[in-house]
């Protein structure tokens, strides 16, 4: 994976990665260990929490990945839908 121009993306790859580990770890516990009747509802909790933010960030990093990506197909029928206005012949790059 290349390094992101974008600040804030790199922030949403960066807590997706740590929020999916975080949500296996406690998921992977609360299996292993069984959970106790008066921290389920605290754990399920802090599940939902995790998911959303870990939906939140893949929602971003869509986004991001939509408008800056050149689609990686190259058949006419994939090419004719997207916007090349704003891609330049020396890559995208500003000078």
């Amino acid at each position: 994976m290349s390094a992101d121009s974008d600040s804030r993306i790199a922030w949403h790859r960066v807590q997706l990665r740590k929020n999916r580990e975080a949500l296996k770890a406690l998921e992977t516990s609360r299996f292993t260990t069984g959970e106790i009747a008066g921290r389920r509802k605290q754990a399920s909790q802090t599940i939902a929490d995790l998911k959303e933010k870990i939906a939140e960030s893949e929602r971003c990093i869509a986004l991001h990945d939509r408008q800056t990506r050149r689609p990686l197909a190259t058949d006419f029928g994939s090419l004719t839908g997207v916007n090349w206005s704003h891609w330049n012949a020396n890559g995208g790059s500003d000078r």
